[in-house]
């Protein structure tokens, strides 16, 4: 699990960016907040927080999906033995 400051950070970042994402593209960038830059989120698991080995699609670690996986919780996707 991510450290919960950091996951905050982030949700921070993503709320700066949607509110300002009108005002950016038409004014000087150097007035606006450098968090509400959208290059400055990271891609984290919506579940643990983790940033690496992270799928868009899905918006989840592959921690977290295999879990999920082994657990029977996504239709269609089973754990692979053999």
């Amino acid at each position: 699990m991510a450290k919960t400051s950091m996951v905050e950070r982030n949700n921070k970042r993503r709320r700066l960016a949607k509110k300002f994402k009108v005002r950016r593209t038409r004014l000087k960038l150097a007035e606006l907040p450098r968090n509400s830059s959208p290059t400055r989120i990271r891609n984290r698991c919506d579940l643990t927080g983790r940033p690496r080995g992270y799928y868009r699609k899905l918006r989840m670690s592959r921690i977290a999906l295999r879990d999920l996986a082994s657990n029977g919780q996504i239709p269609g996707m089973t754990k692979s033995s053999w």
